[in-house]
Order: C-alpha cells, then sequence, then structure tokens
C-alpha cells in the first residue's frame, strides 16, 4: 500500500512539473500510477490548453499526438482544472482519439476515502 502512495506521488509531482500550470484537479477513489512516457495535456479553469507549458490550440493536439507517437504509441494524460466544462474535456479527448491514441486517461487527486 505504501509503495502505491509513493508511485501516486511521484507520478502525481511529474504531473504538476510538465503540465507548468497550477490547476486543482477533481477527486477519485480508484486512481491509479500511469507508467512509460505520457503525452500530458493541461486544461486551465478558463478552458485553455497547454502542451510543455506553452498554451496551444484544440487543432494542435492532434499533431502533436501523431508527432510523438509516431514511433511507439505513448498514452494521453489529460490534466484538467476541475471547473473545466465536460464538452471541452471531450473535445480534448476526441482530438487525441483521431489522432491515433490509444489509451487517453485523465488526472485526479486521491479522495482519501472520502465518500
Amino acid at each position: 500500500m505504501v509503495f502505491i502512495l509513493l508511485i501516486f506521488f511521484v507520478v502525481t509531482t511529474v504531473f504538476v512539473k510538465e503540465t507548468g500550470i497550477e490547476l486543482e484537479r477533481p477527486t477519485s477513489q480508484s486512481n491509479a500510477a500511469i507508467e512509460g512516457e505520457n503525452i500530458l495535456f493541461a486544461i486551465d479553469e478558463q478552458g485553455r490548453i497547454y502542451f510543455e507549458s506553452e498554451q496551444i490550440e484544440l487543432s494542435e493536439v492532434g499533431l502533436i499526438v501523431r508527432r510523438l507517437s509516431s514511433r511507439e504509441p505513448r498514452p494521453v494524460v489529460i490534466v484538467a482544472d476541475r471547473t473545466v466544462t465536460t464538452d471541452e474535456l471531450v473535445k480534448v479527448i476526441d482530438e487525441a482519439t483521431l489522432a491515433g491514441a490509444l489509451s487517453i486517461s485523465i488526472a485526479t487527486n486521491q479522495n482519501g476515502g472520502q465518500p
């Protein structure tokens, strides 16, 4: 159990470092660490999309996924502020899916067992 929590905190730290923006993520009781090199996108409370700390347009999501997954598929992780609308989140997921992403996850904070 301690090892799983350690992995979670390491992955969480990487998310904050690589997205470059501070977000209030939703919580989940069933979150798990994702291994390997991820393609990280962030969506802030205003619905702006970021990749490697740079703001990008929605149309660039697919280009980035195709470029970074050209040799081998890489999982896509979306770190979205908890206030982001479902519509904004689905648009990013659609762009990544249409670009060939085989795995798309949404980053959350651990709820700590609270209902």
